[in-house]
């Protein structure tokens, strides 16, 4: 049986598609849909992988953090230029909140171990209620929390920002240092650990507002509603009154957590919280 041939334009023959050939790159071109379209489906999280992911996310995310040139002379004049803006805008009310905090010992030294724990017990905790009671939304959730603190970075390198208690003649109050707490990476004896020049965004409030957002949609119960509302509001007020960011920082915070949204929505489809609350161990949806 001959080969099936076709004449081109300069007068050659070449082999005419053949059916199988189109076939084939027809089931691959399914196939890849397939596989993407199972990357974008909620599926029940492993454990061993969730731990391993998250520990990994954030030892790179510290790294590259504290890689950051810290350019001490950018961010300080970069601190400069926020708090004359916020003086503009008749907002600048860090230092009087500061002060006023600084006065009350134990409240002050609470806020500095508030600063230094809740920021990561809080959301771990999320995290695992999510991976416990919500495992059709953990996936999309998290994506939403990794997608903020990667873009903080951006942030980070561009933007390098002292915070208020390291700027030069304005006389805020180092909480960590005079009360010799450590409720600060940044502060103290810890802070050849941390870049202290990445103030912005605020990833204290990108991370709280995350946990609060999370706890206010998908908590059960209304006393838990509130206190996940109330939660990012205090660690504003943390953040301000121990001198570690400007209220502007918040600001940068929230815009990072929208991309991080933005992000998950783009992926499933759907916001995180409008998933199915429970999903099969193959990844169909269960029950919501």
């Amino acid at each position: 049986m001959g080969e099936t041939t076709v004449t081109t334009l300069e007068g050659q023959e070449r082999p005419a598609a053949s059916p199988i050939a189109d076939e084939e790159n027809g089931r691959n071109g399914r196939n890849v849909l397939r596989r993407f379209r199972r990357l974008r489906t909620p599926r029940r999280p492993r454990l061993w992988f969730e731990i391993l992911l998250i520990a990994v996310s954030y030892w790179t995310y510290s790294l590259i953090r504290n890689a950051v040139p810290e350019q001490k002379s950018q961010a300080l004049s970069n601190a400069d230029w926020i708090w004359r803006v916020e003086n503009d805008l008749g907002a600048a009310f860090e230092k009087s909140v500061n002060h006023a905090v600084d006065s009350v010992t134990w409240l002050i030294v609470g806020m500095n171990y508030y600063y230094a724990t809740l920021h990561f017990v809080v959301t771990l905790g999320v995290l695992v209620w999510l991976f416990r009671k919500h495992p059709g939304r953990y996936a999309a959730t998290r994506l939403v929390l990794f997608a903020t603190t990667a873009v903080a970075l951006l942030g980070y390198y561009f933007y390098p920002l002292a915070p208020p208690r390291l700027m030069n003649g304005t006389h805020f109050i180092d909480t960590v240092v005079v009360h010799q707490t450590w409720g600060s990476m940044a502060s103290g004896d810890l802070k050849n650990m941390s870049n202290q020049y990445a103030a912005m965004p605020s990833m204290h409030i990108g991370w709280s507002l995350w946990c609060g957002l999370t706890i206010f949609a998908l908590a059960s119960v209304p006393w838990a509603k509130v206190l996940g509302l109330l939660y990012p509001v205090a660690t504003l007020v943390v953040i301000v009154a121990t001198a570690n960011h400007f209220w502007l920082d918040a600001v940068g915070g929230m815009i990072c957590l929208a991309f991080g949204f933005a992000v998950a929505r783009l992926w499933y489809g759907s916001m995180p919280y409008a998933l199915p609350r429970e999903v099969a161990a193959q990844g169909r949806p269960g029950p919501t």
